[in-house]
């Protein structure tokens, strides 16, 4: 049985507004292109924020705090592509979706990097100002976790107040737009390797970035 490839959208918004419906229109820009899509809503999480143990740059397995980050990183990991997807505030991304950076990447993703060779994106949508440097932000944490970002010309910014406005931003929805159609590009490229020659067109290497913990022990005792 073939199973469609899938894209998991991360909204960080704690409204149900403009970055919702822009990730409605990704929805149906990847289906048009026989991808199923979904979104994982940060709001809806149980979220624990960072503990005070302190342990997180000497434990070699993810954190045992009981909360829904460990199904929403494997929700991210069973996907072909990951996006992730904030409004700007106090002119960076939502502290909502901070919280799940430092909560999933920090606590679950950093020991064996499930998204590696993901194909991700990106998307701030803002008012007015802000959006590249929280675009930026996403981006950087996108490439942090190993995945593949396809350079698609100018940032997915979309700009809009009030709900409805940011989809009416034809620049912006047409930058997202460009952005999606390269991730599904790159995700088919990479499909159609794997099944040419059965295996990954990139190597996924073993070994972890961590400051201060050699290779050797989280390999021993991860």
């Amino acid at each position: 049985m073939n199973i469609r490839p899938k894209i998991v959208a991360v909204n960080g918004s704690i409204r149900d507004g403009n970055t919702a419906e822009v990730l409605h229109e990704v929805g149906l820009m990847a289906a048009r292109r026989g991808l199923d899509f979904e979104v994982v809503d940060v709001r809806d999480l149980r979220m624990l924020g960072t503990g005070t143990c302190g342990d997180c740059n000497s434990r070699t397995s993810a954190c045992t705090r009981e909360d829904d980050l460990p199904a929403a990183v494997r929700r991210l990991s069973e996907a072909a592509g990951v996006i992730f997807a904030s409004p700007v505030q106090g002119f960076g991304i939502s502290g909502l979706m901070q919280t799940f950076i430092e909560r999933a990447g920090v606590c679950h993703m950093r020991y064996e990097r499930p998204l590696t060779n993901k194909v991700g994106g990106a998307i701030a949508v803002a008012r007015r100002y802000s959006s590249t440097e929280s675009w930026s932000h996403l981006v950087a944490n996108l490439l942090l976790n190993r995945m593949i970002l396809v350079g698609s010309g100018f940032p997915a910014t979309v700009h809009g107040l009030h709900p409805g406005e940011a989809v009416k931003d034809e620049e912006g929805m047409a930058n997202v737009e460009r952005m999606v159609e390269r991730m599904i590009d790159m995700i088919e490229l990479l499909a159609a390797h794997r099944e040419l020659t059965g295996r990954d067109p990139l190597p996924v290497s073993a070994a972890n970035e961590r400051a201060g913990i050699a290779f050797e022990t989280l390999r021993g005792r991860g």
